[in-house]
């Protein structure tokens, strides 16, 4: 089983599953895929990787969610989990979002709904510069 694993957060399942769909086409059994309707939900599920010991190497959450929006969300994890990079998938963030979001030193990319899903997998495989990774 993979020992690194990718978080998907939105509040739309039939996008997550969408996303989960093309990121396990596209890199396979490298990863384990986490999925989260919400960033409260998110937040628990990335104490919960930690503390059993998986390497969350990245997490891809949308913007417009209820509750704590996507640039709060992705700032949260990038001031507890450094280490974790991250993008964002939006098709409704405003221009001050975009700007506090890109700020994150973490994050890779902010890609617009619908995404283009050869971009995002060449951001992830970019972001992790993992050589096993290249296509």
């Amino acid at each position: 089983m993979a020992d690194k694993a990718i978080l998907c957060v939105d509040d739309e399942p039939l996008i997550l599953l969408a996303l989960l769909q093309e990121l396990k086409s596209a890199l396979g059994g490298q990863f384990v895929y986490e999925q989260a309707l919400c960033a409260e939900a998110a937040l628990e599920t990335i104490a919960e990787l930690k503390t059993e010991g998986v390497n969350l190497v990245m997490v891809i959450s949308d913007w417009l969610m209820p509750g704590m929006k996507g640039d709060e969300f992705l700032a949260r994890v990038a001031r507890d989990y450094p280490e974790i990079k991250t993008v964002m998938i939006t098709g409704h963030a405003d221009r001050e979002a975009l700007r506090r979001t890109e700020a994150i030193a973490t994050l890779q990319a902010v890609l617009r709904k619908p995404w283009d899903p050869d971009e995002l997998v060449s951001v992830i495989r970019k972001a992790l510069a993992d050589p096993a990774l290249e296509g």
